[in-house]
Parts: C-alpha cells; structure tokens; sequence
C-alpha cells in the first residue's frame, strides 16, 4: 500500500488512535520508572535527565520495529527448565523485573532510612550517568511488550513508528510534572515505588509463563491511586484553610 492510499484509508487513522492511546497506556510503567530514577538528582536536571531517557526509548522502538524478524525470533524457545520453555524474551523480563525489585526496594530503604552522612552532593553528581544507563537498560525491557503489541494491532510499518513517537512525546511532556508531583508528596513516592514492585513481579511471573492480564495490575494502581487522593483531600480538610499572610 503506497502513502497516499495509507492516508486515505480511514482505518488507518483508527489503527493509530487505538495503537497511540495503548503505547501510552503500557507506558505509564516506563513514565513511573523514570519519575522516580531522577528523583536522586537536584531539580534543575531531572526533566534533562527524564527527556534525555524517554528519547532514547524512541529509538529502543524504532530500531526494534525495524528488527521484527530479530525481535519475533526472541520470542522462539531456547531451552526448557522444569516443563517451562524460556526465550530470550522471558530473560529479558525476568531480569527487568528483578532490577525493578532491587531498585524499589533500596529506594524504599534510603526512605525509611536516609543517609546523612555529609556525602549526599558527591553522590548526586555522580549519579546522573547512571540514572540515564538505568532509564535506558529498563526502556529496552519495557519496549519488548510494546512492540510486540503494537506488531500484533496494525500491519504497517509506519502506523507502528508514528504512534510510538506520539506516544514516547506523550510521555516526555509528562515526565516534569508527574516527577515534581512525586518530589512534592513523600506519600505518593511511596506509593509508586510500591508499583514497581508490583510491575517487577510481574515482569518475572511473565518471564516464567504465568501471564497477568494488564487490566489487573492497572486496576490496583488505580485503587491505589484513589484511596491517596482521598487520604490528600482528607488531610487538606483536617488542616482547615491557610491563614492570610
């Protein structure tokens, strides 16, 4: 099918619409990983460092889309382990989500537990580098599912790339406010570093063949995400309105 007949064709316009609005929704994993990866640096370089990160997401999907024969065969059994057939894909999950895990868990530790022995600058500035290798390591876990979806709903190429790149500059416009909201409410970090936790066990159960509809997790987010809201609104209201200054 040639450009011309690809724009007129109204259902390629709906195969974006849908492929668009489910890149963004299987990438609101991604977008909380990355809010919370820069929250270690000072403020002036986080959205630098999320943007830096979910650009290279964009060319994690493109290369992989235009890899569709590489990419179908890690999806080919490799070896089998306790009755259970492991690809490179299942790999790739299972150690994406034991990053997850240790990531949220010492993030969960430093806290509970913060570390104010006089060195929290050195450590800053030296991390920045790896906040964007982290960013980039999980952007290549997270864009594995993503592509296969998205090769899986439209049948042309450019369909696919087109909502990709709508959808990653969805995500980068919304990396500086959904940080900042996560920097201004302690809670709220809390909360998200409870879904990685989440999305990294069931990146390992997928790994190992036992697949959890996505609806399942994004309803407990979404729960989760309303009980907060309601906690914050009862809170304001406890603390009754600012006195003029």
């Amino acid at each position: 099918m040639d450009l011309l007949a690809l724009i007129e064709d109204p259902d390629t316009w709906i195969s974006l619409l849908t492929l668009t609005l489910l890149e963004v929704v299987l990438g609101v994993d991604n977008l909380v990983f990355v809010s919370l990866a820069t929250q270690s640096l000072p403020p002036a370089r986080r959205v630098r460092a999320a943007r830096l990160g979910l650009s290279f997401a964009i060319v994690t999907r493109l290369a992989l889309l235009a890899s569709i024969f590489w990419l179908i065969g890690l999806t080919k059994p490799l070896f089998t382990l306790f009755d259970n057939e492991f690809s490179w894909r299942d790999l790739i999950l299972i150690a994406g989500g034991f990053f997850l895990l240790y990531k949220a868990t010492q993030e969960i530790h430093e806290e509970i537990d913060p570390d104010d022995d006089g060195h929290h600058e050195v450590k800053v500035t030296q991390s920045f580098t790896g906040v964007i290798i982290q960013i980039a390591l999980l952007d290549i876990v997270f864009s594995l599912d993503s592509v296969l979806t998205a090769m899986g709903m439209a049948e042309s190429l450019a369909v696919m790339a087109l909502a990709v790149i709508i959808a990653i500059s969805i995500m980068i416009w919304a990396s500086a406010p959904i940080g900042d909201f996560i920097a201004r409410y302690p809670s709220v970090k809390m909360l998200a570093l409870g879904f990685l936790l989440l999305i990294g066990t069931t990146l390992i159960a997928d790994g190992f063949g036992y697949h959890v509809p996505k609806g399942f997790i994004y309803a407990a987010i979404g729960f989760s995400v309303l009980i907060e809201g309601l906690n914050h609104w009862a809170r304001r209201n406890r603390q009754g309105p600012r006195p003029p200054e």
